[in-house]
């Protein structure tokens, strides 16, 4: 967890030095590391005693020591010198989409707002609309900006609950007298944003369990603390609960908690038409209030006449008629996927080099990878010109003829334009085996032109995959206006495939979405849109994004062997 609180500071420091003026080489240095260090997969303290700190991408010795300080002080002394230089609430206007330091410092100091409420206030009575630069659909913008920001700071991102329920799970499982443990609620529902974090444990003795939860380190706050129930409130400000049932009840409380409520109110009405009774200690007899089924999820369903159902798919949204009919679907799994259809290198805005990359992903048993860096276009991402891009093509042809095991296939990440062509042309895109069209401008264009954007792109020839296709930055911003229908639609004429994009402001396509483009049928790609090493383990997230829209193998590019997966795309 103090990963992600030094990330937050280092991405602190950029905005206060942004409002500043100061060197862009320095606020960018600030942004990579922030990124970089949210990204790591084991504790700062560790890497801390290993003297590995500077193993980090973009974290040198002045970078390191500021980490070494905070790890042992618990703060960084030249981000608490630099906040006094910044009025609090101009960093806070800035978390509103849309806002840039310089506008943030004129509402604080022409206008006297102190506050996101009091700039509602003034927006909403049209006295903002002096401050230089904004018109009308600009406020209207910021109006929106503080809703969305207001309903973003009520919900964690799913990646977060589950770093944050595999932590405490670490901890808890070593208590005396536990036996089973693991995350509940909406969690292990894997929804995109969920509230608190619910763990679910069995145990004959639960008070050891309970005292070492409410005494872990990452413990801000305790917010009720029982023999078989207890709440925390994380340094994250994330509420973490606890609840502990005897070994006999695991099964049927973890179904009650792992939810959703529609989902458990049409399991309760079956049992009171079976003349039974459901709660989260079992199911019982009306007539004689004798259990008939609660150690395990499975006895559960199946005492109800139902097949087990995924805990992805428990949302009330078809999955109990499924059940009744023994129709649930085998629904697509981590192990199935043999590739990774979206990484960046540092040819282009990543942080690893190709030949890292691919030593990665053969340790995870993929047979084939495609590098896809971005266009030329997109200058802030180091796009590929023509004459880059050749050497960067032959650079993946040597790196083919040296590695075993493990193919990389030729990609690109390239810019949808605002006619809908690519960035591009055919005589380039010819070139490489698998194309991705992404939009990264032009954003507030209305639905229609938006739409008709991806259409006309989809009608390339080269053109294979849409990545992240509503834009969304879940917490941070709204997806862009499209007509859904109308793009899988164009999809399955197109025979082009629509990407989960695994990373976790994204998760786009949702799962909704992909239960339409399923039922549509139009074939899913994951990506986990790599920058850095660790991005890869975001599959995980993309997988169980997979699974909530009731994806199958036969339904995800990534489980077809490397011959099948070129055979597939060529039509």
């Amino acid at each position: 967890m103090k990963n992600q609180e030094i990330s937050g500071i280092f991405n602190a420091i950029a905005d206060i030095l942004e409002i500043k003026e100061e060197n862009r080489f320095r606020i960018r240095a600030y942004r990579r590391a922030a990124f970089n260090v949210s990204a790591v997969t084991v504790s700062l303290d560790d890497l801390a005693r290993q003297g590995a700190l500077e193993t980090i991408p973009g974290v040198g010795k002045d970078l390191s020591d500021k980490i070494r300080e905070y790890l042992t002080t618990g703060k960084i002394s030249f981000y608490e010198d630099l906040k006094k230089e910044v009025p609090p609430a101009v960093l806070e206007f800035m978390s509103i989409q849309g806002v840039g330091p310089k506008t943030a410092m004129l509402f604080y100091s022409k206008l006297g707002i102190k506050s996101i409420k009091e700039l509602r206030e003034h927006a909403a009575l049209g006295e903002i609309k002096d401050v230089p630069g904004l018109g009308e659909k600009t406020i209207e913008n910021i109006l929106r900006g503080i809703e969305f920001l207001e309903k973003a700071s009520k919900f964690t991102l799913l990646s977060d609950g589950m770093r944050i329920s595999e932590a405490v799970i670490r901890q808890i499982s070593l208590a005396p007298g536990v036996k089973k443990i693991e995350v509940a609620g909406s969690t292990r529902r894997a929804k995109e944003t969920i509230g608190d974090v619910d763990i679910l444990a069995s145990s004959v003795t639960p008070e050891p369990a309970m005292e070492a939860f409410i005494k872990m380190p990452e413990v801000k706050e305790v917010l009720a603390h029982g023999p078989t129930r207890s709440s925390i409130i994380t340094a994250e400000n994330v509420q973490v609960d606890l609840r502990i049932v005897p070994p006999g009840s695991y099964g049927a409380a973890l179904a009650y908690l792992t939810g959703s409520k529609a989902h458990n109110i049409r399991l309760r009405e079956i049992a009171v038409k079976k003349n039974l009774k459901l709660n989260e200690y079992g199911i019982f007899r009306n007539k004689d209030n004798k259990k008939i089924a609660s150690s395990t999820e499975k006895e559960i369903y199946e005492a109800l006449g139902l097949a087990p159902v995924q805990p992805e798919m428990r949302e009330d949204q078809g999955e109990i008629e499924a059940a009744l009919k023994h129709a649930i679907p085998d629904l697509v799994t981590l192990k199935d996927i043999r590739s990774d259809l979206h990484l960046h290198t540092t040819a282009s805005d990543g942080s690893a080099s190709m030949e890292e990359l691919a030593e990665a992903c053969s340790k995870k048993g993929y047979t084939h990878i495609v590098i896809t860096d971005h266009s030329q276009s997109l200058k802030v991402a180091r796009g590929l010109d023509p004459a880059r891009l050749k050497e960067h093509l032959k650079k993946i042809d040597a790196l083919n003829k040296r590695i075993k095991g493990l193919r990389i296939l030729k990609g690109a990440e390239v810019d949808i334009l605002a006619d809908g062509s690519l960035d591009y042309d055919d005589s380039i895109l010819e070139r490489f085996d698998f194309v991705i069209g992404s939009i990264h401008t032009g954003f507030k264009q209305p639905k229609g032109l938006l739409t008709g954007r991806i259409v006309t792109a989809m009608k390339n020839k080269y053109l294979n995959m849409i990545a992240h296709p509503t834009g969304r930055l879940l917490g941070k911003r709204e997806g862009y206006e499209i007509d859904i229908p109308e793009i899988l639609k164009a999809a399955r004429g197109t025979n082009t495939a629509l990407e989960i994009n695994a990373y976790p402001e994204r998760l786009d396509l949702s799962g909704m979405n992909c239960r339409l483009a399923k039922d549509a049928g139009v074939m899913i790609g994951i990506g986990t849109d790599s920058h850095r090493l660790g991005d890869l383990d975001y599959m995980t997230l993309g997988v169980r994004t997979a699974r909530r829209g009731w994806l199958t193998r036969k339904n995800v590019l990534n489980t077809l062997t490397l011959q099948a997966f070129l055979k597939k795309i060529k039509k």
